[in-house]
């Protein structure tokens, strides 16, 4: 059913036939050349805004395109347009072709249909709600928060959902398709006590449809209604809570989105593109000791429904579970086709684009750190003074160095093994392998993030979703106000 509704929806509602997407690479592939592929994309896209009770904006697009890429040596030959006709395609073979005009002539390659597990379904998530009842959800958020409690005083959301259908032809013989539902729920609360102001964020987002927001789950609420209080939760803490201290302590990172800084000090060092041309602090590190042997890291392309997942990547390449860390050991890069060709290696699935103007690029699906066996409460314990960081709100990190700085938007003053009040302002900041020696317990808690990420490289967006269950780092630098 996937590959039958792809093909009516991106070639044959086009007049344009599977053997014209073949006789396409077959021309390119009388060049000499490595590789080459050509990626159709149709993308039905939508968002809903509100902002402070009135509904501000709603939105619908529609994106469509093709594009058309050769590969010689370390060369790129890419063209793209947002038609998808038979003119189009023979505009970019034409323009690319131009950019091969000095390549030698080599054999045709033979194309096959290869069919991929799916990890969500097919089920377009625009048509599963009406307007009315999009709008409504936001309603809710706003209401919901608001009964939280009376210090709140302003309450944003934005719902958005995708649809997209995608069609991969190679010259390594991949025919491939794809269709992606995805829905998010972003969430800003700001609340204001006595001349405080604080704001509390959350959110969630599935490869699935909207009705994933109204679903009740085991304790009886929706999961909207769980989204929006822990927003409103972390707004109306963080009014009460205490400027943070300054100096080096041991940190206990919370289990699910504090996963982001794994996610960006470690995630982005292991991309195949920077290992390469050798910018990164974990290149040259394959089978070398980069964190404590308490530490397996894995990019998981294949879990059910998450954000991150994908049943191919925009290669083809079927979506995969890989091994990056094992036991402190470096076992892996993140690799495409390009790179993995370069580095005679093979793609591990995580060629990515934001669209079919983007060449693909190595990325992360879904990243995450493997429980352990010791108890949140064992952990705590642990600690005789230090800081307990629950969530965070942003950060960056140096891919050459692996240093990073993080900004957490919750946390907690630990002393004598018991969490004593809650802190702000708080700032993590540390190197990636540094800081992953460091870790000396791991908790048995694994927890993924709600779906809220993009992660963005060289311009371009794609989704992901973090994870990690509960770790003591034994020390690192906290920045604070105190």
């Amino acid at each position: 059913m996937n590959f039958n509704t792809v093909i009516n929806n991106i070639l044959f509602k086009n007049n344009i036939n599977i053997e014209d997407v073949f006789c396409v690479l077959s021309d390119l592939s009388k060049k000499k050349i490595d590789y080459s592929d050509i990626y159709f994309q149709s993308k039905l896209s939508e968002s809903w805004i509100l902002e402070n009770k009135i509904i501000k904006n709603g939105t619908y697009n529609v994106d469509t395109g093709v594009g058309l890429r050769a590969i010689c040596n370390e060369m790129n030959g890419f063209a793209y347009t947002n038609q998808i006709n038979l003119i189009g395609l023979r505009k970019i073979t034409n323009v690319l072709q131009n950019i091969l005009k000095n390549q030698e002539y080599k054999n045709n390659q033979n194309f096959i249909y290869n069919e991929n597990k799916s990890f969500y379904g097919f089920d377009n998530p625009l048509n599963s709600l009406t307007n009315k009842e999009k709008i409504n959800i936001l309603r809710q958020v706003d209401e919901i928060a608001r009964r939280y409690d009376s210090r709140i005083s302003q309450v944003n959301a934005c719902l958005s959902g995708t649809y997209e259908n995608i069609l991969v032809a190679s010259t390594d013989g991949i025919l491939a398709t794809d269709i992606r539902p995805l829905v998010s729920l972003s969430i800003y609360i700001l609340s204001e006590d006595h001349g405080k102001r604080e704001i509390g964020t959350n959110g969630g987002g599935i490869r699935s449809t909207y009705q994933y927001f109204l679903k009740k789950n085991n304790n009886g609420y929706s999961n909207l209604e769980d989204l929006t209080k822990e927003a409103a939760r972390i707004s109306i803490l963080n009014l009460n809570s205490k400027k943070a201290p300054s100096g080096s302590f041991p940190v206990i990172l919370g289990s699910g989105f504090p996963g982001v800084l794994l996610h960006e000090a470690v995630g982005h060092g292991l991309e195949g593109d920077f290992n390469r041309k050798n910018l990164s602090i974990y290149s040259n590190k394959i089978n070398k000791k980069v964190a404590s042997n308490l530490c397996t890291i894995v990019d998981d392309g294949t879990k059910k429904y998450s954000k991150g997942s994908i049943s191919i990547d925009d290669e083809g390449t079927p979506g995969q579970y890989n091994v990056l860390v094992k036991n402190g050991i470096l076992k892996k890069y993140l690799q495409d086709k390009f790179n993995s060709h370069l580095m005679k290696t093979v793609s591990t699935g995580n060629g990515r684009r934001e669209s079919y103007a983007y060449l693909p690029l190595p990325r992360m699906t879904n990243t995450y750190m493997l429980s352990g066996k010791s108890t949140v409460s064992e952990i705590i314990e642990s600690v005789d003074y230090g800081i307990y960081a629950v969530n965070f709100s942003g950060g960056q990190v140096d891919i050459t160095s692996g240093e990073f700085v993080f900004s957490t938007s919750e946390a907690y003053l630990i002393q004598k093994g018991k969490i004593i009040s809650p802190i702000k302002e708080v700032t993590l900041i540390g190197s990636g392998i540094e800081i992953m020696n460091k870790v000396s317990m791991v908790g048995n808690d694994l927890k993924m993030d709600n779906g809220t990420g993009l992660c963005s490289k060289e311009g371009q967006d794609v989704p992901v979703s973090v994870g990690q269950p509960t770790i003591k780092i034994d020390s690192l630098t906290v920045g604070g106000t105190n």
